[in-house]
């Protein structure tokens, strides 16, 4: 599943078709009829998290690549589209997301100031919103698209690791440096992640997630499925204290 940084490198990478007009549309997604389209000018993109939104004057299109998604500019894979536009300088398709129709603007659905790559990104509301739910697992919390919108399984292990906090943590038992430390190393790696995946580098600088051994205590990561969310956790039971 793309996590945020992902999703701005699309965000950024189909900016020739800001203000175009769709010229043909198709794909087997049910949220649409894809013939509808043709004719409407694609007024905008935008991101929010893991979610890739194509504004159109009246309505918003949303794109969650889920497990499996992807997408070509300019090219087509071997797969049926789930939505397909093309434009007088090119073509976007994208395969096996989730399509949604978004009737209301954007800023009214979504708070940019979760988005830990926006820049109206707030530490003080996340810290906020932490304190609101101090049964949270650290492992959940980070995972949970309201507080840390766009941050993903690999960041979450990365920052776990990086903040020495044990993913079965209970947020209102983590010491208030901590919790802060936490808030600023969600933001901190998204943006790494962004400038690696640009480079390509982005496995080279993983510390913890996928990772055999801890590169700290040198001893075997433990692997689990942590949380309501139920995703793999790579942890050092030494270094990743336990609060």
């Amino acid at each position: 599943m793309p996590e945020g940084p992902s999703i701005v490198i699309l965000k950024e990478a189909v900016q020739q078709f800001k203000g175009r007009r769709v010229i043909e549309a198709g794909g087997n997604t049910k949220a649409l009829d894809p013939a509808t389209l043709e004719g409407q000018t694609l007024t905008d993109f935008k991101s929010w998290g893991k979610h890739f939104l194509i504004c159109f004057p009246a309505f918003t299109i949303r794109i969650h690549f889920m497990l499996f998604g992807s997408y070509r500019i300019n090219e087509q894979s071997d797969r049926p589209a789930r939505l397909r536009f093309q434009f007088e300088n090119g073509e976007l398709n994208f395969y096996a997301c989730s399509v949604k129709v978004i009737g209301e603007p954007p800023d009214e659905i979504y708070d940019w100031s979760a988005d830990v790559l926006s820049p109206t990104w707030s530490a003080k509301k996340a810290l906020q919103k932490l304190k609101e739910k101090p049964a949270l697992l650290a492992c959940d919390a980070l995972m949970d698209q309201q507080l840390f919108a766009g941050v993903g399984n690999i960041i979450k292990n990365e920052v776990l690791f990086r903040t020495r906090i044990h993913p079965l943590s209970v947020v209102g038992k983590l010491p208030p440096e901590k919790l802060k430390e936490l808030v600023a190393e969600a933001v901190n790696n998204s943006f790494d992640f962004l400038e690696w995946k640009k480079e390509f580098t982005l496995k080279k600088h993983w510390l913890a997630y996928n990772k055999k051994l801890c590169p700290r205590d040198h001893v075997p990561f433990h692997r689990a499925n942590t949380g309501k969310s139920n995703r793999r956790s790579f942890y050092c039971e030494i270094c990743q204290v336990l609060y």
